[in-house]
C-alpha cells in the first residue's frame, strides 16, 4: 500500500488489512492467538508534518468529493422518475391528440364525400343549403346586423336584440289593474230648527194689523 493511499483513500482498509496480516505471521508460527480486531490510535496515519496541511487538503476534497457525489445521485433518483413520469404522461397525451385529429380529419373527410355525391347530384340546391348553413351558424349569436342596401348608398341597421324584446314583450298578457270606485254616499238633510212660539205670535200679530 503506497503512503498517498494510506492516508487518502484506502486509510480505513488499513485495520482489516493489518489484522489479516498478523493472523497469517501467527499461524505461521503456530502461536495459537487468534487476532480479533486491530484498532488504529486516534491520530491514525499522519504524514510528516512538512506535508500535513497539503494532505489535509487532499482528504477534504476528497470527501466533498463523495458528498457531491451522493448528492448528485440523490438528486437523480428524485429527478429522473419523476421525468421519466412526465414523458410516459406526455407519451399518452399525444397519443391521445393523434387519435382525436386523425378521427376528426376521418369524419370531415367523410363529409365533404357525402357533400359532393349531393353536389353532383343538385349543384343549385346543395349551393343554397351550404349558403344558408352558413348564414345560420354565423349570425346565430349576432345581435345587430347592417345591410347595405343596393339601391342606395344607405345602410340598413337591424337591432335584433331590440326586435326579439319587443316581441316578447308584446306576446306577454298585459294586466290591467282597475282601482274600485269609490261608493256615493247620499246624506239626508238636518231638519230645520222649530220657530219659537213668540215668533210666531208676533207674525200673526203683524199680520192682522196689515189686515
Amino acid at each position: 500500500m503506497r503512503m498517498d493511499s494510506a492516508l487518502a483513500d484506502e486509510r480505513d482498509q488499513i485495520s482489516g488489512r493489518v489484522r489479516s496480516l498478523m493472523q497469517i505471521i501467527l499461524d505461521r508460527y503456530k502461536v495459537g492467538i487468534e487476532v480479533v480486531g486491530v484498532s488504529l490510535q486516534q491520530g491514525g496515519v499522519r504524514p510528516p508534518e512538512q506535508v500535513q496541511a497539503a494532505f489535509d487538503d487532499v482528504i477534504k476534497a476528497g470527501q466533498e468529493r463523495e458528498r457531491a457525489k451522493n448528492e448528485a445521485q440523490a438528486y437523480a433518483n428524485d429527478v429522473v422518475p419523476r421525468a421519466v413520469g412526465a414523458a410516459s404522461r406526455l407519451k399518452e397525451e399525444s397519443e391521445a391528440y393523434k387519435a382525436r385529429i386523425v378521427a376528426q380529419a376521418q369524419g370531415d373527410s367523410q363529409r365533404f364525400r357525402s357533400v359532393l355525391a349531393e353536389y353532383q347530384k343538385a349543384p343549385q340546391v346543395t349551393r343554397d343549403r351550404m349558403y344558408l348553413d352558413a348564414m345560420q351558424q354565423m349570425y346565430g349569436n349576432v345581435t345587430k346586423i347592417l345591410v347595405d342596401s343596393r339601391q342606395g348608398s344607405n345602410l340598413l341597421y337591424l337591432p335584433l336584440d331590440k326586435i326579439i324584446q319587443q316581441a316578447a314583450a308584446a306576446d306577454a298578457p298585459a294586466a290591467s289593474v282597475a282601482a274600485p270606485a269609490a261608493p256615493a254616499t247620499t246624506g239626508t238633510p238636518a231638519p230645520a230648527p222649530a220657530a219659537d212660539s213668540r215668533t210666531r205670535d208676533s207674525a200673526r200679530t203683524r199680520d192682522r194689523e196689515a189686515r
